[in-house]
């Protein structure tokens, strides 16, 4: 298979170098988590500036991936899978800024659970560039460290069941509904995270 590819590759030679794009939306989206933990570390309700910047930047790099895919010949691994890769880890991102933007509006503190939550899905995006940094060179280790990364998306599961069983009990019908809408927002985003590495993995067996 790596002989035949790389004939393709020598008679039709990819224009644009699609692994260090995936690289940086990769770097730009750990950016990105990082600026709503911080936000959410500061616990002030403000106005979340810096990570609408970083959501915004993310969005300009998988902009420009779509616009490089329409115009390649070849391309490293299955075009879908770089797109739908590009795609779910963006939604990750868009789920974090709604959740900021969403606490803002409803007055919701963040809690342990959101803190939570939010850290799983900051590990989870870290390993996922890890891997993608080292996917190139050595895809039998990326596909190994694949294996370990669905972890993230189940603490975030768990921890969502948890903290909504918590507000059964103790909050009245409105405080329900806002933790709720909060909630769901990072389950989401961790379910995105699931998706992305389920694409990731096969990428990862592909080039094996």
């Amino acid at each position: 298979m790596d002989d035949k590819r790389g004939l393709f590759d020598s008679l039709f030679p990819p224009r644009h170098d699609f692994y260090r794009m995936l690289r940086e939306q990769a770097d730009q989206t750990v950016r990105g988590v990082d600026a709503f933990i911080d936000w959410l570390d500061r616990g002030d309700l403000a106005d979340p500036t810096i990570l609408t910047e970083e959501e915004q930047r993310a969005d300009d790099l998988r902009h420009l991936m779509e616009d490089r895919l329409m115009e390649a010949f070849t391309t490293p691994f299955d075009r879908q899978d770089i797109y739908q890769f590009s795609r779910q880890f963006d939604y990750i991102l868009n789920y974090c800024l709604s959740t900021a933007v969403e606490m803002r509006a409803f007055e919701v503190s963040p809690d342990p659970p959101i803190h939570s939550m939010a850290h799983a899905l900051g590990r989870g995006v870290r390993e996922v560039a890890q891997v993608i940094h080292i996917m190139e060179i050595d895809h039998l280790r990326a596909q190994g460290m694949v294996r370990q990364m669905r972890r993230w998306e189940k603490e975030i599961e768990n921890t969502y069941v948890e903290a909504m069983a918590t507000a059964f009990r103790t909050e009245g019908p409105v405080g329900i509904l806002k933790r709720r809408e909060i909630y769901h927002h990072l389950k989401d985003a961790g379910q995105h995270l699931r998706i992305t590495i389920d694409i990731l993995h096969r990428i990862a067996v592909g080039l094996a």
